[in-house]
C-alpha cells in the first residue's frame, strides 16, 4: 500500500515537473514573441529625424487636427501616412505605438532627441499638464516657422555668392589646365621670353595636373577637419566662438542667436515654463562661451531677486535698446511679452542684415574674380603682345 502511495506520488511529481517544463517554454515564447513584436521606438533615436521643414508641417498640422477635435493617436497616425521618407513615418508610428501603451507625448518624444530638442519637450509637457497642446502645438509652429525662415532666407541669400565662387574657381582651373598649356608649347617654339606671371601660372597649372592626387588628398583632409569641426564638441565650442569674431557676420550671427533666445524664452514663460527652468533649457541653443555667461548671470541674478534686463545689459550682448523693452515689460509684469516683442525686432532687424550682407558679398566676389580672371588672361596674353610687337 505503502509502494503504491509512493508510485503514485512520484508519478504526480514527473506530471508536475513535466508541466513546469511545458509552462517555461510556452512563457519563453512568448517572451520571444513579444520581443520580436517590440515597438519600433525603441530603436536608436540617431536612425530617426524629421528635417526642419518636416517639423514645421508636423507641428502646423498637429495644431490644427487637435483644434478640430482629433485626438492625439489619429492625428500622428494621419500625419505619418504623409510622410515621403521610411524614416520619418517610422519616427512618428513609434511616437502613436507609444502613446497607445500609455508613454506621455512628451516622453515619447524624449526618445528622439535630434528631432524634438529640450525646449520643444518642454513646451509639449506644459501643454499637457495644462491640458493646452493645440495651443501648445501653435506656438511651437511659430518657433519652427521662424527658425526656418531665417534659414531659407540666409541659404537663398549665400546661394548666388557660393555659386560664383564656383564658377571662378571652375575658369582659373580651365585656364590652367586646358588653355595655357597650348600657349605654353607655342611660345617655346617661337623664343618667347616669358613673364614672371606667365611663368608662375604655367608653374602652378603644371604642379596641379602631376600632383592632382596629393592636392585631392589635401582638400579631403581639408573636409574631414571641417567635419570634425562641426561634429566634435571642442570642435564646435571653437565655431561657436570663432564665428562672433568674424567682422560684420559675427555681429549678425549674435542677434541672430539673441533672436532665437528671446523667442523662446518668451514662449516658455508664456507656456507657464518657471523662469530658471526655461532659462537652463534655453542653453542649448548655443554653446559661445559670451552667451553661456550671460544664461549664468542671468539664473545668478532670478536666484538673487534680481532683475533679468540688468543681467542682459551687464553682458554686452544684447543691445540696449531691447534691454529697454524687457525693462518695461518686467516693470508692467509682462516679461513673456516684453521678450517676444524683442524678438519680433530682431527678426526684422536681421532680415534686412542678411540682405545687406548678401548685397555686399556679391560685388565683392564679383571683383575678386574679376581681378584673378583678368590676372590670368593678362600672363596669356601680354607674350603674345611682346611677340607681335617683335615681328
Amino acid at each position: 500500500m505503502i509502494g503504491a502511495t509512493r508510485g503514485i506520488q512520484a508519478q504526480d511529481h514527473a506530471a508536475k515537473t513535466r508541466a513546469d517544463r511545458a509552462s517555461t517554454k510556452r512563457e519563453a515564447k512568448r517572451v520571444a514573441s513579444i520581443n520580436e513584436k517590440k515597438p519600433a521606438s525603441l530603436k536608436p533615436a540617431k536612425e530617426e529625424r524629421l528635417s526642419i521643414k518636416v517639423l514645421a508641417l508636423f507641428t502646423r498640422q498637429m495644431s490644427m487636427l487637435l483644434r478640430s477635435g482629433s485626438g492625439l493617436v489619429p492625428a500622428i497616425q494621419s500625419i505619418a501616412k504623409q510622410m515621403s521618407k521610411p524614416a520619418q513615418k517610422d519616427l512618428l508610428n513609434n511616437v502613436a505605438e507609444d502613446l497607445e501603451e500609455g508613454v506621455s507625448l512628451t516622453e515619447s518624444f524624449k526618445k528622439h532627441p535630434r528631432t524634438f530638442d529640450s525646449v520643444f519637450c518642454a513646451i509639449v509637457a506644459a501643454g499637457e499638464a495644462g491640458a493646452m497642446l493645440p495651443q501648445m502645438f501653435e506656438r511651437l509652429a511659430a518657433i519652427v516657422g521662424k527658425q526656418r525662415a531665417m534659414r531659407n532666407k540666409i541659404g537663398g541669400a549665400m546661394a548666388y555668392p557660393i555659386l560664383l565662387i564656383f564658377m571662378c574657381i571652375h575658369i582659373i582651373l580651365g585656364l590652367m589646365l586646358f588653355v595655357m598649356p597650348r600657349f605654353a608649347d607655342m611660345f617655346v617654339q617661337l623664343d618667347v621670353e616669358i613673364p614672371a606671371s606667365t611663368q608662375f601660372m604655367l608653374s602652378s597649372g603644371k604642379f596641379i595636373s602631376e600632383h592632382w592626387a596629393i592636392l585631392l588628398g589635401c582638400i579631403l583632409a581639408c573636409g574631414a577637419g571641417i567635419a570634425w569641426v562641426v561634429i566634435s564638441k571642442k570642435g564646435r565650442q571653437w565655431l561657436a566662438d570663432f564665428q562672433l569674431s568674424i567682422p560684420i557676420v559675427g555681429k549678425l550671427r549674435s542677434k541672430l542667436i539673441q533672436g532665437s533666445v528671446f523667442r523662446t524664452l518668451g514662449l516658455l514663460l508664456q507656456s507657464k515654463v518657471g523662469l530658471l527652468d526655461s532659462i537652463a533649457l534655453i542653453r542649448g541653443a548655443t554653446s559661445n562661451s559670451a552667451f553661456q555667461k550671460m544664461f549664468k548671470d542671468l539664473e545668478d541674478s532670478v536666484t538673487s531677486g534680481g532683475s533679468i534686463s540688468y543681467a542682459l545689459e551687464a553682458s554686452g550682448i544684447v543691445e540696449p535698446y531691447l534691454c529697454q523693452a524687457v525693462r518695461t515689460g518686467e516693470e508692467c509684469g509682462n516679461i513673456d511679452g516684453a521678450l517676444l516683442f524683442a524678438a519680433d525686432m530682431l527678426d526684422e532687424s536681421n532680415t534686412e542684415a542678411v540682405d545687406v550682407v548678401a548685397r555686399l558679398i556679391e560685388p565683392i566676389i564679383l571683383l575678386g574674380m574679376g581681378v584673378v580672371v583678368g590676372a590670368v588672361c593678362l600672363s596669356l596674353f601680354i607674350p603674345m603682345f611682346d611677340m607681335t610687337s617683335a615681328m
